[in-house]
């Protein structure tokens, strides 16, 4: 099986040593990029299976780069783990917002890079297979096309808040805890991210517009998908 490409687009050395070093021993092929203009480049180039993204960077930051990323047709689908020194929630909702799956402060364990790597990596490469479409009251999930229709509109989604959907509506009327849903949609264990389900279904609510209020907030628990009667 070909080794997964990760472009690590980093402008201090030492972490991009780090980062190189490690994805290396854990069996990826790393390309490496330390501004944000030649990170843009060298992904529209060698198509890299997903992307680590340093936020403060020169020539272009992190988030144009992030930008640009999403809006390109060939380069939309590619996973972003955002790397910041920025912890604020504001930051990180704003990093979401412009499309990053996921995101790690510095500074941070080698080996959780590693796993949140492969747990996006995972995500985004775990085949559909033949998973009928869920037909709901004024939305359609179809896993096989990876396609989100709220009414005959298609949802501009990325692969983490696709998977979201799915995972919420194939449970409706079902609470999900904050710790089910990372398990599951991101694939690591609780460890204190709760704030990450909080933005991803924010955004989510947005993007299904008159059908934000199929998704119930049960307060001091998770998230539940209402069934229509």
């Amino acid at each position: 099986m070909a080794k997964a490409t990760v472009l690590v687009v980093e402008d201090e050395k030492d972490i991009i040593d780090v980062v190189d070093f490690n994805l290396q021993q854990a069996g990826y092929r790393v390309l490496k990029a330390t501004d944000g203009a030649e990170g843009l480049r060298l992904a529209k180039d060698q198509s890299p299976d997903m992307v680590v993204l340093d936020l403060m960077l020169p020539a272009m930051d992190g988030k144009e780069v992030c930008r640009r990323l999403k809006q390109g047709e060939a380069t939309r689908d590619i996973p972003v783990l955002m790397l910041t020194a920025l912890a604020s929630e504001t930051d990180r909702i704003i990093g979401f917002e412009i499309g990053a799956d996921d995101y790690l402060t510095k500074p941070f364990s080698p080996r959780e890079l590693v796993l949140r790597v492969q747990a996006i990596l995972r995500r985004s490469q775990e085949p559909t297979g033949d998973e009928a479409p869920l037909n709901l009251t004024g939305l359609t999930i179809d896993p096989s096309r990876h396609v989100a229709l709220a009414g005959e509109q298609e949802l501009d989604l990325t692969a983490t808040e696709f998977k979201l959907l799915h995972y919420l509506a194939a449970h409706a009327g079902k609470v999900q805890t904050r710790e089910v849903l990372l398990s599951r949609v991101w694939g690591y264990a609780y460890e204190g991210y709760a704030r990450t389900v909080d933005t991803h279904v924010r955004r989510l609510r947005k993007k299904l517009g008159p059908l934000a209020e199929r998704i119930e907030t049960v307060r001091g628990i998770g998230y539940r998908f209402r069934e229509e009667q």
